[in-house]
């Protein structure tokens, strides 16, 4: 999953990106409304989290200006303000979600799983199969031939976007843009790493093989 972030307060921006990139999502950060709005144009997200106030442009308006170019990523406002009236500016504003500060990581997390759930089109199922390898994406329970299999964040990021594009032959573009920020530098091998290591989990032991190289183009997950 792809977040992005527009927060002014780097100490907060921080705490949020750092907190889900371990949980294992890709995370871009913005630290004003023009910068964020930009971002939220140029790339498809499965959430946002929008800082109410934001120099250059603030997060009302914001959202409203997404919600009039006909996009409808989730978006999880954030406010130091606590009152009714200002919840129901922002909801009015196109806003899903908010949330007042100071918060609790695991409450903004599940927050932000439930708004990428919600706002899926049409709703994924929360178990993927292929197989016999099965993925849980609520409780990230993976398993083959019925033995566990634990994964690191990106590990599991990685084989969800797989399975979730069954048959689908992905360019390594295509995974960086979902396992990584946007910085992140693409002339690494980072991507032949991170399939090495999957396979190892998946395929070594386990018959038949699923994750396949299409050369020049990049990977795909298939029962051959």
């Amino acid at each position: 999953m792809r977040v992005l972030v527009i927060e002014d307060d780097r100490s907060i921006a921080d705490f949020v990106a750092g907190g889900l990139r371990q949980e294992g999502y890709a995370v871009d950060v913005a630290d004003n409304g023009v910068e964020g709005l930009d971002l939220a144009r140029a790339h498809p997200y499965d959430a946002a989290i929008v800082d109410v106030m934001l120099p250059r442009l603030d997060g009302l308006s914001l959202v409203t200006a997404l919600r009039r170019a006909g996009l409808h990523t989730p978006v999880l406002f954030l406010s130091a303000r606590h009152t009714v009236d200002d919840r129901v500016k922002g909801l009015q504003s196109g806003g899903d979600d908010y949330l007042t500060k100071p918060f609790a990581f695991p409450e903004l997390l599940a927050r932000v799983q439930a708004l990428a759930r919600r706002g899926q089109r049409p709703v994924e199922a929360t178990e993927l199969t292929v197989a016999d390898l099965r993925l849980d994406r609520l409780t990230r329970r993976v398993e083959r031939a019925g033995a566990p299999i634990e994964l690191r964040p990106r590990e599991f990021t990685l084989l969800e976007l797989l399975m979730r594009h069954q048959g689908k032959v992905l360019s390594k573009t295509m995974i960086v843009s979902h396992v990584w920020d946007y910085s992140f530098d693409t002339g690494t091998n980072a991507v032949d790493v991170l399939i090495y290591r999957l396979r190892d989990k998946i395929d070594r032991t386990f018959e038949p093989k699923l994750i396949h190289t299409v050369r020049g183009v990049g990977y795909v997950l298939k029962v051959a």
